[in-house]
């Protein structure tokens, strides 16, 4: 699978145990840069997968989001 970023990207994902909460905090090309990603996925077959984290694309202090493609 083809992953692409729109250039100046910023994504942040935190997570909040006491609140049973994840947040995803992104600019506009963050947001763009999901969306083409994440139609790519459901395109995709089952078990597909993408991997974030703050060493290939999120920012520092960001906690590990996998989004998995299910059926």
């Amino acid at each position: 699978m083809k992953v692409e970023w729109i250039d100046g990207f910023e994504i942040r994902v935190s997570a909040d145990a006491e609140q049973e909460e994840v947040c995803i905090s992104a600019n506009r090309e963050g947001l763009l840069s999901l969306a083409k990603q994440l139609t790519a996925l459901a395109e995709g077959e089952p078990g597909d997968h993408i991997h974030y984290d703050d060493y290939n694309a999120l920012e520092e202090g960001s906690v590990e989001l996998i989004i998995e493609r299910v059926d």
